[in-house]
């Protein structure tokens, strides 16, 4: 490991118990989103944009197989055919739907074998802080490959998942913009944290001009205001990337979205359903979301205005306070009452919801709901080395926009102000929207 990741270790101290709790947790929320799915359901089309769902459960095994108990043992795998089957760096995307993949009931008892494993090596060895490291890195590992099953189920038309529980709280909307003063803040993950993932590393110094942004996240109902003024035929309001996208794809409306007369309907998973109008608006892309913006008369906030907003605090003289806090509503973990997480419902909520999460400057659900796109390319920090896991980051530093927040589906464990997602500007199947800041403070 780097010099980074030793910095790592040493504050590494997590108790194993809540560690294997967790690693079983994300493993019973993965299996619970593909149990109800057929077998001809698993079987999906071949797409860029999703995996073959028994490959993508598959790899999530040995993803954790491969850091848990093999790394640093010279053990090889449960199964002689694993590496050749789930590593993702070496199988390209489309020849996953060529593999002779295992039956279900064989990945299933592999899932099983790896994670009974994985867990009697975090109890032989509480101590070792390195598998620790790793039982964290799989247990994110498999929940993001969970949001991915989320998105990828209401890619496909396939019913809601059957894990989410009460419906979305009300909130109506939340218009108006916040005033954010300029000053010195620093910028990713804090050399004290437990654990950071190599593209928040490290908090480096950045100075903001003041700026005014959303209180909250463009909603339905403003998305579609744009729609109905012709904003997708406006070339003007495109950039060239957008609009030769916008041409080749034939967008006329966000993804999923039917007009029925004079209103507008969209796909939520297998059914038809009237918008929300005050919830955040999902399934746009980074160039949909420069239109709109364009349309408005305002802009994508960069990750350094986003971070400010959700996590700094204002200082004595009125700029900015030198002290950032954990999360956008302080130091305390997220709770149901503070944030739209964990897959607590299949929707998207009113941006005016979750008041108790609101930053220092009133910005509300800055995690949760949507993931927000910001105006950058995704790329490096000053200090950035690539972690024992090299494939999360490095290979993606070209051609991708940062997003930031998390959505209702990601889990309150893995989400935090720091924490950098990234897709192609073209994505429209992640379960992302947009806030957005004025053109002058």
């Amino acid at each position: 490991m780097s010099g980074a990741y030793e910095a790592i270790l040493v504050r590494m101290s997590p108790d194993p118990i809540v560690l294997v709790d967790d690693l079983r947790d994300a493993r019973r929320r993965l299996l619970e989103l593909v149990e109800d799915l057929s077998d001809v359901q698993l079987r999906v089309p071949l797409l860029a944009i999703v995996n073959p769902i028994l490959w993508e459960i598959g790899h999530v095994a040995w993803f954790q197989e491969r850091w848990c108990v093999r790394e640093g043992t010279g053990l090889a795998s449960i199964r002689a055919d694993a590496d050749g089957l789930y590593d993702s760096a070496a199988i390209h995307h489309d020849t996953r739907w060529d593999l002779a993949l295992p039956s279900r009931a064989a990945t299933l008892e592999y899932m099983k074998r790896v994670l009974e494993t994985s867990v009697e090596r975090i109890r032989r060895g509480p101590g070792d802080r390195k598998l620790l490291y790793f039982a964290r890195l799989a247990t994110f590992h498999e929940d993001m490959h969970g949001e991915a099953l989320v998105y990828t189920r209401r890619t496909l038309g396939y019913a809601p998942p059957p894990v989410a529980g009460a419906d979305v709280p009300g909130g109506g909307p939340l218009p108006g913009d916040v005033e954010v003063p300029g000053g010195d803040f620093q910028l990713g993950a804090a050399r004290t944290d437990e654990f950071a993932f190599d593209n928040e590393m490290w908090a480096h110094p950045r100075h903001v001009a003041p700026f005014r942004i959303a209180r909250a996240a463009v909603t339905q109902a403003e998305y579609a205001r744009f729609v109905d003024d012709g904003g997708y035929s406006n070339r003007v309001l495109w950039s060239d990337a957008g609009w030769e996208w916008r041409c080749a794809a034939g967008a006329e409306h966000p993804l999923h979205w039917r007009r029925d007369g004079s209103r507008w309907l969209w796909n939520h998973y297998d059914r038809l359903v009237d918008l929300q109008p005050h919830a955040a608006v999902l399934h746009v892309n980074w160039f949909e979301a420069e239109a709109w913006c364009a349309w408005a008369g305002r802009r994508l906030p960069t990750e350094l205005e986003w971070e400010v907003a959700a996590t700094a605090e204002r200082g004595a003289d009125g700029g900015l306070s030198a002290r950032k806090r954990r999360f956008p509503w302080g130091d305390e973990p997220s709770t149901p009452q503070r944030a739209h997480l964990d897959l607590r419902a299949n929707e998207p909520c009113d941006v005016g919801a979750y008041p108790a999460g609101d930053s220092a400057f009133g910005c509300r659900q800055m995690l949760g709901n949507a993931w927000e796109w910001c105006a950058d390319d995704f790329g490096p920090y000053p200090e950035f080395v690539a972690g024992p896991y090299k494939d999360y980051s490095a290979p993606w530093f070209t051609g991708h926009k940062v997003l930031r927040g998390g959505c209702y589906a990601t889990r309150s464990r893995l989400a935090a102000p720091a924490y950098r997602n990234f897709y192609t500007p073209d994505r429209r199947d992640v379960l992302a929207g947009f806030r957005t800041c004025a053109r002058h403070a």
